[in-house]
Parts: structure tokens; C-alpha cells; sequence
């Protein structure tokens, strides 16, 4: 039987197995992946609606303006330290003992360099004196007497005396003169002894103490200042001295412009100068000490007063120019250069900047802010030109 194209269907059509249920199942799957994809997309668009809908935190902070020049100064280091005298303190003692007659000052009065401080029982020392010119006048006489026998012996004829008594007379007439030297010698001792009884302000100052009362013995010398009398101290010329660490000692050099904050006083702020570095550092502490003369002190400052020291540093600009300071944390960088989000209308703007110098924890910009402004400082969210913030509030 010959075949025909419709038997060769039938065959093939036998042949082939049937899959039941595949179409429905394929059908189904293609379902879920187009669902999928609609809901991720869903997903990112709604993430994105939420995102722009979402005001970030940040903090700011002002844009100072600060006065330039060479008087003036930003402050690069601050510490604790004290007022003190340049002279430091000056001990007054005795240099002849005897007893405390009166004192002629107070704890506080101003004196001048020669001004009478302290008086001491001076009828011994004044009897001396008498004692030393009685015998200068005793040994005049002496010497007046001995150059007369001498001036005899010389007159008379050879033969009269012998030469041996011509010799004696001129040695006699030689040792009362040199008795007279040493009684005037005496007497100018007496006089300074008695002159010691008054002790007098080597410098001009102020008393700070007084370290013995009225009837007391006073002698000289002693251990520990045991014989001083009156404590003083020059208060033309006070300085603020204060310890720095080894680490800040690069920000600091003689001349530098400085404050003095007393501490008594928080609300007077004295010129000062850096003036002198000592020598050598403490071993123990890692520190240097430095002194700051003041410029103008005047009766509010006093020794031995805490105050707060401040170092300044002059901003880059001519002087009397005003500088614009923002904090270190609101300096940025990126490849087209440094940069500054600066917060207009509730909006952050990224607003190119040109660094200047820094200032401790500030740094100087020489372009891009005028002053007034606000910028971000910290690490805040990523940010986008334009995009609103709220500020945190300040504690």
C-alpha cells in the first residue's frame, strides 16, 4: 500500500509524546517574574519618593569675621597660669640685729625705691658712732702731738740728740697718724651700722607682708629667710606665666602677641607679649614655662593671681583687614578643590572656598564667604546642591 502524505502525519502523529498541563505551568511563571519586576520597581520608586520626602540633620555653624593686622590676632593656644612679678618677690632683711622699734608701712602701701620701711632700736648703734668719733679725735691729737716732737727733734743741731731719737720721733709721728686712719675707718663702720638700723625699699613696689611684729628681735642672715623682715614685689612690671606642652611649643616664639584673662576678673583683658622661654623643660611634666609681660596692668592685677593665657596669631592680610574663620570641619575636599555646603533658605549650597591659614581649630578663607553665613560642620549625610536640611538644634 503505497503511503501518502496524509498516512506519514498519522505515523508522526502516533510518535509523538504529549505533555500534558506544560503550557499552564509556563504561563504561570511568566506571571510571577512580570510581578516581581513590578514590585521591585515599585519598591525603588517609593524608596525614592521617601528619600527626597526626608529633611536631614546636620550641624552648622557661623562664619566669623575677625579683625587683621598686627596688633590683633586669632587665639592658637590657650592655658591656665598665674600672674607674678618680673622681679618675682623681694625678701627685706636685717644687716645689723636688734629689736623691731616700728614699722613704717602696711601690707599694700606703694612705696618708692629709698622710702623707710622698717626701724630698729639704734641707741646702741648711736652710742657707737659717739664711741668711733671720740677716738678719731683722740687720735688726732695723738698725731698732732707726735708731729710736733718729731718737727723739734728734726730742728735741733746735729749733736744736740742723737740720730736714733730723731728716728723715734718720726716713727711715733708715723703711728699716730696711721691710729688716725683707723679710727676714721671705725667711725664710717659705726655710722653705716647705724644707717642699717633703718631698712629702705631697694626698688620701688608694693608690701605684700610683713613677716615679724613690733618688739621682735631681728638678726641677720638666718636659714630659710628666717631674718627677712618685709616681703615686697614690683607690680610696674607683671607677667603671665603659664606652662606649655612640649607638642604646642612650635606655636609659640618671643614677641608673639598674648591675653591675659584674670580669673578674679573674667570680663578685663590685658595686651600682653610673649617675653621669655625658659631654658629648659620639665622632665617630669613634658612642659616649658613661658612668660607674657602685660602691657598695661593696672591696681585690679595682683601676684600670684590665677589667670587664663591666650596665644594669638595675626591673619594672613594687611593690617586692619578683616578675616573670615570657619571651623576645620567644614573644610572639604574633592578633585575641582576644597569646598564649603554653606545652608541659604533651608537649602545646602556647595560653594567653593580658598583656604588660608590655620588657626587652632579654625582655618582662615581668603575667597569664597563673605561673613554671616552658616556651613556644616562635622560628618553629615550625603548632601546634594540644593537639597533641604534642618539644622540640629544646640545644646
Amino acid at each position: 500500500m503505497a503511503s501518502t502524505p496524509e498516512n506519514i502525519r498519522e505515523h508522526l502523529s502516533a510518535l509523538r509524546i504529549e505533555r500534558e498541563g506544560a503550557p499552564a505551568r509556563s504561563r504561570r511563571w511568566m506571571r510571577w517574574v512580570v510581578v516581581a519586576a513590578v514590585l521591585l520597581v515599585a519598591g525603588v520608586l517609593a524608596g525614592r519618593r521617601i528619600a527626597a520626602g526626608r529633611v536631614p540633620t546636620i550641624e552648622a555653624a557661623p562664619v566669623t569675621v575677625a579683625s587683621g593686622g598686627s596688633t590683633d590676632g586669632v587665639p592658637i593656644l590657650s592655658g591656665a597660669g598665674y600672674v607674678v612679678s618680673a622681679d618675682r618677690y623681694i625678701s627685706i632683711g636685717v644687716r645689723v640685729g636688734g629689736r623691731i622699734d616700728r614699722y613704717l608701712v602696711e601690707e599694700g602701701d606703694h612705696v618708692k625705691q629709698g622710702d623707710p620701711l622698717v626701724q630698729i632700736d639704734d641707741r646702741e648703734y648711736r652710742a657707737a658712732v659717739a664711741r668711733a668719733e671720740a677716738n678719731v679725735k683722740l687720735a688726732k691729737a695723738e698725731a698732732n702731738l707726735a708731729k710736733q716732737k718729731r718737727e723739734r727733734a728734726e730742728s735741733l743741731r746735729p749733736g744736740v740728740i742723737s740720730r736714733e731719737e730723731v728716728d723715734i720721733r718720726r716713727a711715733e709721728a708715723d703711728t699716730a697718724a696711721a691710729k688716725v686712719g683707723t679710727a676714721e675707718a671705725e667711725l664710717v663702720q659705726a655710722r653705716v651700722a647705724l644707717e642699717y638700723t633703718t631698712l629702705r625699699a631697694p626698688r620701688s613696689g608694693v608690701i605684700l607682708a610683713k613677716y615679724k611684729e613690733v618688739g621682735e628681735i631681728a638678726t641677720p642672715g638666718g636659714f630659710s629667710g628666717s631674718g627677712d623682715l618685709i616681703r615686697m614685689a614690683n607690680l610696674e612690671d607683671l607677667r603671665g606665666q603659664v606652662d606649655i606642652t612640649e607638642a604646642e611649643l612650635a606655636k609659640i616664639r618671643i614677641g608673639q602677641h598674648a591675653e591675659v584673662v584674670p580669673d578674679a576678673y573674667p570680663d578685663h583683658r590685658y595686651a600682653a607679649r610673649v617675653v621669655k622661654l625658659y631654658p629648659q623643660v620639665d622632665r617630669q611634666k613634658g612642659t616649658l614655662r613661658v612668660e607674657v609681660q602685660i602691657e598695661h596692668p593696672d591696681d585690679q592685677l595682683w601676684p600670684d593671681m590665677s589667670a587664663r593665657i591666650t596665644f594669638l596669631e595675626p591673619m594672613a592680610g594687611a593690617p586692619g583687614a578683616q578675616g573670615i574663620l570657619i571651623p576645620r570641619s567644614a573644610v572639604r575636599s574633592s578633585p575641582q578643590g576644597p569646598y564649603a555646603w554653606v545652608i541659604r533658605d533651608g537649602q545646602v549650597r556647595r560653594t567653593p572656598i580658598t583656604p588660608g591659614p590655620t588657626f587652632a581649630d579654625q582655618v582662615q578663607i581668603t575667597a569664597g564667604l563673605t561673613g554671616g553665613e552658616r556651613v556644616v560642620i562635622g560628618d553629615p549625610p550625603p548632601l546634594e546642591d540644593g537639597q533641604p536640611v534642618r539644622e540640629a538644634a544646640s545644646s
